[in-house]
C-alpha cells in the first residue's frame, strides 16, 4: 500500500475545509464526497489534480419552487483541487440508469465526508440498478475516444496508455462478472490481464508514472497497442448482442429521497 505524505494530509484537510465551505455559501448539505480520479484509480503521479466529487442535498423549500434550480456545482480553485458535485435528485435519475462515473464515485476507495446514510443505501441497491449494457457502452466508448486521438500516430503520449487499458480491462470485468468494474486500477490488472508480457509492460509503466516521471510522447508500444485495439474490437462486436435490462422504476429511489431529506433536515416543511 501507498504510504501518505503530509502534504496529501493537509490537502484533505484543506478539501474538507472547501466542502464545508460550500455547505454555507450555498446553504445545502454534502452526503457524500470521494476522490474520483487518478488517484483514486491508483495512478497518479505528484502533480496530479485532485478530483473531488460530491453529491448534495438542498433544504425542502427549494424542492417547492415552481422553477428548477441548478442541479450542480462546480468550481475549479488554485490548488488542483477540482470540485464538482450533483444534487441528489439528479445523481437518483443518473442512478435509475446506471450512470458509470456516479457507480464509481459510490465505489471510491478515497472518502473526504460521508456524513448520512444515502450513499450506503445507494450502494445496496446498485445490484438491483446496475445496466451491464450501459456500462459497457460507456467504457467502450472511453477506450475508442482515447485510441483515436493518441494511438493514430508514431509517437504516443505514454500516460494516455491508462486511459485505453483502464476502460478495456473495466469491459472485461464487466462481461465477465456482471457486475460494476472496480475503481481501482491495480485490481483490474490483477484480475484482467493473465499474460505475463502484457502484465510485465502496464507494471513498468505504472511504477515510472508513479515515480513522478513525465511520461510525455514516445515510440507506439506495440504490445499495449495490439492488445487495446483487439479488445475495442472485440467488444465492438460482443456489445452487440449483449441484452439490454429492463430500466428500474423510481418507487425506491422517491423513497430513498424523502427519506434523505427528512434524516438531514428533519419532518418540519420548511426545514
Amino acid at each position: 500500500m501507498l504510504s501518505v505524505t503530509p502534504n496529501q494530509f493537509n490537502m484533505k484537510d484543506k478539501i474538507k475545509t472547501e466542502l464545508g465551505r460550500l455547505e454555507q455559501q450555498y446553504d445545502i448539505k454534502i452526503l457524500y464526497a470521494v476522490e474520483s480520479g487518478s488517484r483514486a484509480w491508483g495512478f497518479a503521479s505528484t502533480d496530479s489534480d485532485w478530483d473531488v466529487r460530491f453529491i448534495y442535498v438542498h433544504r425542502r423549500d427549494w424542492y417547492l419552487s415552481i422553477f428548477d434550480g441548478s442541479d450542480n456545482i462546480g468550481e475549479m480553485l488554485p490548488n488542483d483541487i477540482d470540485l464538482s458535485g450533483w444534487e441528489l435528485r439528479k445523481a437518483l435519475k443518473l442512478f435509475r440508469k446506471s450512470n458509470p462515473p456516479l457507480l464509481e464515485w459510490l465505489r471510491s476507495p478515497d472518502v473526504y465526508l460521508e456524513s448520512f446514510s444515502t450513499a450506503g443505501k445507494l450502494r445496496k441497491l446498485t445490484s438491483e440498478y446496475f445496466n451491464a449494457k450501459s456500462c459497457l457502452h460507456h467504457y467502450l466508448h472511453m477506450a475508442e475516444g482515447n485510441a483515436r486521438d493518441y494511438l493514430q500516430k508514431e509517437l504516443v503520449r505514454a500516460k494516455k496508455y491508462f486511459y485505453m487499458l483502464r476502460p478495456v480491462l473495466a469491459c472485461q470485468w464487466i462481461e465477465q462478472t456482471g457486475t460494476m468494474a472496480p475503481m481501482e486500477f491495480q485490481k483490474l490488472v490483477d484480475t484482467q490481464v493473465s499474460n505475463p508480457l502484457l502484465k510485465s509492460e502496464i507494471e513498468k509503466l505504472l511504477s515510472r508514472k508513479m515515480s513522478g516521471e513525465e511520461l510525455n510522447d514516445e515510440p507506439q508500444n506495440k504490445i499495449l497497442n495490439d492488445f487495446i485495439n483487439e479488445r475495442i474490437l472485440y467488444f465492438n462486436t460482443m456489445i452487440k448482442n449483449f441484452d439490454a435490462a429492463k430500466q428500474p422504476d423510481t418507487q425506491k429511489l422517491d423513497e430513498l429521497f424523502r427519506d434523505t431529506l427528512e434524516e438531514v433536515y428533519g419532518t418540519g416543511l420548511s426545514a
